[in-house]
């Protein structure tokens, strides 16, 4: 059994990715504090390398191969944001690296990762598999470097957690809660080890697009669950069928809970972070803003923290949904 990620890991990977990584910072507008009746500090992840949190967690994993395993090459798949995590760190590492990504995946996304020097190979998100899509490259000797259920990939994302839990002291506050946006989990597992180990009273909640809340009925039903298929969201970020194995372990004993919001919420969420927060949000990013509005997390009075996860979105979706009402 793959022993998962801890805190010194987490501290281990801080440590190599000092210096590559922006340290992002917290950021509130009193707008939106007024409105929840709470203090909201929100961690923009948006401004991070490759414009998302992914950077993280790829760059740990590809520090963690052997020489010889990065001569192999590297492979993985994702919808865009993983990525281009990896095809930066790939880049880096003077790697090769193939990158799996839908064919509907956001030509943004597409194109970034290209240009980083990657090659992609595209699949159908509802009638592929993007593990067979790999598979054959993984069995000629190439190293796969998943997008979540991974120890290196957890604790890179975990830096954000210590990071916020670090800022918010220097901030003189006692953080009521965390809200963390939620695909397979690597996220939300990492950030939760980092937050319960400076804090063991702050909740951390993780969010999820409605018709793919996996993780919350996961919880639920304390085993992992898939979601149905035919269903569709526009947070093309965290569109996957279930948990990933290693991180429901870990979000099922340090999550509060799970929840899902609408498309609509997300749309809304999106154009607050513009209009409150001056910020380009990508969907799948705003979800965390999104449950502010639903009423499942208890703000009055609180101190709450938000991470926007990730602002890579096509210039023509975000227009269409900025300027809707």
């Amino acid at each position: 059994m793959t022993i998962p990620p801890g805190i010194a890991d987490i501290h281990s990977a801080a440590a190599r990715l000092s210096g590559l990584i922006v340290e992002t910072p917290l950021i509130e507008s009193p707008e939106l504090n007024k409105r929840f009746g709470a203090r909201i500090l929100f961690k923009p992840e948006t401004l991070q390398r490759t414009g998302s949190f992914k950077f993280r967690g790829a760059y740990n994993k590809l520090s963690s191969l052997s020489a010889e395993e990065r001569a192999r090459g590297i492979v993985a798949f994702s919808s865009g944001n993983h990525a281009q995590g990896v095809a930066a760190a790939a880049a880096m590492f003077g790697v090769k690296a193939i990158i799996a990504m839908p064919a509907d995946a956001p030509a943004m996304k597409v194109g970034n990762v290209r240009k980083m020097g990657a090659e992609v190979i595209t699949f159908d998100r509802v009638r592929g598999d993007r593990t067979a899509v790999v598979r054959s490259y993984v069995e000629k000797g190439m190293v796969l470097v998943p997008p979540y259920d991974d120890p290196a990939i957890i604790a890179g994302q975990g830096t954000i957690g210590l990071e916020l839990m670090r800022q918010a002291k220097a901030l003189g506050v006692s953080l009521d809660a965390v809200v963390v946006p939620c695909g397979g989990g690597g996220l939300s597992s990492g950030i939760s080890i980092a937050v319960k180990d400076a804090s063991p009273d702050t909740a951390v909640w993780a969010v999820e697009p409605e018709h793919f809340d996996d993780t919350r009925r996961s919880l639920i039903q304390g085993a992992r669950v898939s979601n149905a298929p035919g269903q569709t969201s526009i947070c093309d970020a965290l569109l996957v069928a279930e948990p990933g194995a290693i991180t429901f372990e870990i979000n099922r004993k340090n999550l509060a809970g799970a929840i899902a919001v609408s498309d609509r919420a997300v749309a809304q969420a999106m154009r607050d972070a513009m209009a409150c927060l001056k910020l380009v949000v990508e969907p799948g990013g705003c979800v965390g803003l999104a449950a502010l509005s639903s009423g499942e997390i208890d703000l009055t009075g609180k101190c709450v923290a938000v991470v926007l996860s990730g602002g890579n979105v096509d210039f023509s979706t975000y227009a269409e949904i900025i300027a809707a009402s």
